[in-house]
């Protein structure tokens, strides 16, 4: 092709993407990515339609089975697809529904008042992304039927038998060919956000069957995820490893300002605040307007409360908004008809009108309660005062932080071994534990654009901590210093990590494959959930994943990660001539490899492999944190026997 036909930009060069030729061309532009997160996804777009006709009204069972091949079938009770003509596209209106973007009953406000979902893509996006869909609708005591391969019907809908029963059912299989990563879904995480939906829609039923794991009997493994209770019950269950400094969750419902709000609140004697929320059973991670409603509202009635009942006056120190939220696990909830999102993931709620609603709502909520609790109010009131003086003790600490950096220079721990470059978004820094691991990984790296900080033993453990308690801990103080972050507080006053003059974007977590390894990831992790969070968000958190064993004969050695790369390696050099026993070493600690092969198997950028540390579910991360670093030890020991057949111990 000449130079004048490639720079000849006319009416010719523009595509046209027809019908879902869009989402199979840029899939992360409608459910974020092609990963384990986006293949989730897919059932979180069809489990919405199902949770929209339940906020209708019209539907009270929800079941999400994984088949044996990993395809997904979701059925539910409601009213089904409208099967008869769509008017404009004189085909049926099941066929426009499953092959038309932005084409459903929720954009129709007299049939879905309020609907969930983030993208808003539905169920034809998942159709797109699958290699096969069928969706069944029993309606009108008939059934209905229509198939489809990558998002194009086989067969015009049809009529396949009659029915009592009533409701949509699709099943899906993913398409590898979009899905190259993995196509296997994870029950964890559909049993988390399974049970996220339940207790935030109260009196619908859903349920997980997993037909690739089967009893003795041959049983599926079955869940069943069911709130009566809906906010109340989900704060329970989030804060039951805490010790709780009232009896009761605070609840709060009401929809008399136009906007559906649930809130519920518990305090424990914990020093982290510990707020969920959600717009229209969406995770807002950012927060917004209603969690703006929420603590306004809660600063000002305790505030008022506290000075009227004449409680702060011998209180020396001044209480901030920050001390009102200490120790505060909170869930706020709201439905809005339109939801406007906004900030870097679109998970931030920007209605101007959510914030007056949830404000007046908990306002009057809250009074009340304060009223007719007098002892619960007081055992609150004395907590803010602590946390306000424990404050005080935290801004000293984190000036002194601040003075001390100040003081050396450039004011990066001596530990430090920095990397040349200064770009944050290449440059990455290795957590690694000990001084001996801290030295070989220091000789392994690239020097250009791969820092090391090592980390003295094991580091504080901040689920039990006070705050100015952390900033007086060396090795976290080192942490945020080297990575250049801070606590601050936004432009709404509110106290959050300050990312301004972060200098790694990738940061990896490096310890050894044993006990004490897991031990202090697991402090780290702990670490970044309840301080650094937003560096979690932001997806700059990574975990390092050295070999286990290293297996030998003569001069051909293979790397292993799992027992069973170890298996397959054995047999395949044992295959390979009589004159050498096949060696096998397992690596306890980092310090077991040498430079070389630390940066061949976990640093090299080209071989290695790197877990992004991500949140599936704020809520069940916060309650996994609270039950194994926390104080109270049955939750944590039925977890582990609970577990413990998932779990490798070393000798």
């Amino acid at each position: 092709m000449s130079t004048e036909n490639k720079s000849n930009y006319g009416a010719d060069n523009i595509q046209v993407l027809e019908g879902l030729e869009a989402v199979r061309k840029r899939p992360a532009m409608y459910i974020g990515d092609v990963g384990p997160k986006g293949l989730h996804h897919l059932v979180y777009e069809v489990v919405d339609n199902s949770i929209d006709e339940a906020l209708a009204g019209h539907c009270k069972n929800i079941h999400v089975t994984i088949l044996e091949d990993n395809s997904i079938r979701v059925l539910d009770d409601g009213r089904g697809i409208p099967t008869g003509m769509h008017p404009k596209e004189n085909k049926s209106a099941l066929e426009v529904v499953m092959t038309v973007l932005h084409a459903g009953g929720k954009f129709d406000k007299d049939t879905y008042k309020v609907s969930g979902g983030l993208h808003g893509v539905g169920v034809s996006c998942v159709n797109a992304l699958s290699s096969h869909l069928q969706v069944r609708v029993f309606r009108e005591g008939k059934i209905f039927q229509q198939e489809y391969n990558i998002g194009k019907p086989l067969y015009s809908v049809k009529e396949v038998g009659t029915s009592d029963q009533r409701g949509t059912e699709v099943t899906f299989k993913p398409d590898e060919t979009i899905f190259q990563e993995t196509q296997t879904y994870n029950f964890d995480t559909l049993q988390n956000r399974l049970r996220e939906l339940a207790y935030l829609n109260k009196g619908i039923r859903l349920t997980l069957t997993d037909d690739r794991q089967k009893d003795d009997d041959g049983q599926s493994r079955t869940e069943v995820y069911f709130s009566e209770g809906g906010l109340k019950e989900f704060i329970t269950y989030i804060d039951g490893t805490r010790e709780k400094l009232i009896p009761e969750p605070i609840y709060c419902e009401s929809d008399k300002h136009g906007i559906p709000i649930e809130i519920a609140f518990q305090y424990n004697t914990g020093y982290a605040e510990n707020l969920h929320s959600y717009v229209n059973n969406i995770n807002t991670i950012e927060g917004g307007t209603h969690v703006a409603g929420f603590r306004r509202a809660l600063t000002r009635t305790l505030k008022a409360y506290a000075e009227r009942e004449k409680l702060l006056e011998k209180v020396k120190v001044e209480i901030s908004g920050d001390d009102f939220r200490e120790g505060l696990t909170g869930v706020i909830s709201v439905k809005v008809a339109e939801p406007q999102f906004e900030g870097q993931t679109k998970t931030k709620l920007g209605n101007n009108d959510v914030m007056g609603a949830v404000d007046v709502t908990v306002g009057e909520m809250l009074d009340n309660f304060l009223e007719e609790h007098p002892k619960e109010a007081r055992i609150i009131v004395d907590k803010v005062i602590i946390a306000a003086q424990a404050r005080a003790a935290a801004r000293k600490a984190r000036e002194m932080v601040q003075r001390k950096g100040a003081m050396s220079g450039m004011g990066l721990p001596g530990k430090l071994s920095d990397c040349s470059k200064t770009d944050p978004t290449i440059c990455e820094i290795f957590l690694v534990e000990g001084d001996s691991a801290g030295g070989t990984a220091k000789q392994g790296r690239d020097r250009e654009f791969q820092a090391i900080l090592p980390l003295r033993g094991k580091i504080l453990n901040v689920e039990k901590a006070l705050e100015h308690k952390i900033y007086d801990n060396e090795e976290v103080r080192n942490m945020f210093t080297a990575l250049g972050v801070h606590i601050g507080t936004n432009e709404e006053g509110v106290k959050e990590l300050i990312l301004d003059n972060l200098r790694y974007h990738k940061i990896v977590i490096m310890t050894d494959a044993d006990v004490d390894g897991s031990h202090i990831r697991t402090l780290i992790l702990t670490l970044f959930f309840r301080y650094m969070k937003k560096l979690v968000e932001s997806g700059y958190l990574y975990i390092a994943t050295p070999p286990l064993y290293l297996v030998k004969k003569g001069r051909e050695s293979k790397y292993c990660w799992n027992d069973d790369q170890r298996d397959k390696a054995i047999q395949e050099l044992m295959g390979k001539g009589k004159e050498d026993s096949v060696n096998v070493q397992r690596y306890k600690g980092l310090g077991e490899m040498n430079a070389e092969q630390l940066w061949e198997t976990t640093m090299d950028p080209s071989r290695r492999t790197l877990k992004r540390v991500t949140l599936d579910s704020a809520a069940e991360a916060d309650r996994v944190f609270s039950m194994l670093m926390g104080d109270e030890v049955p939750p944590r020991r039925e977890f582990i026997e609970q577990n413990a057949k998932y779990a490798k111990i070393d000798a």
